[in-house]
């Protein structure tokens, strides 16, 4: 199992904004081989940003890979994004290998 998760930081106010997007968009994940799951995560909110992470669970590294390199990846990428203001910064990737799991 390997999961890609990006981190993002979204300004005060903006949530709705940045959900709206989220639920309105096409992943084209289903298609992918490989994909397993999906979430949007909202973390901790404070005075200066709420927290949000996207991870997306996959059968392994290779499979993810191939995906970032696919033309529904572009796709997917290609759609609107939040509004002016909403992000505060870039996403942050993280990913992770499996190395204990049970069912």
């Amino acid at each position: 199992m390997f999961i890609a998760m990006n981190r993002f930081r979204i300004a005060p106010g903006r949530e709705p904004d940045f959900e709206r997007v989220w639920r309105e968009r096409e992943s084209f994940l289903e298609e992918v081989p490989g994909f397993r799951s999906f979430a949007l995560l909202k973390g901790p909110v404070g005075d200066d940003r709420a927290l949000y992470a996207s991870p997306t669970i996959w059968e392994s590294r290779e499979a993810f890979v191939a995906w970032t390199e696919s033309e529904l990846f572009r796709k997917a990428h290609a759609q609107r994004s939040a509004p002016k203001g909403t992000y505060l910064g870039h996403p942050q990737l993280e990913t992770f290998e499996a190395v204990l799991q049970t069912p």
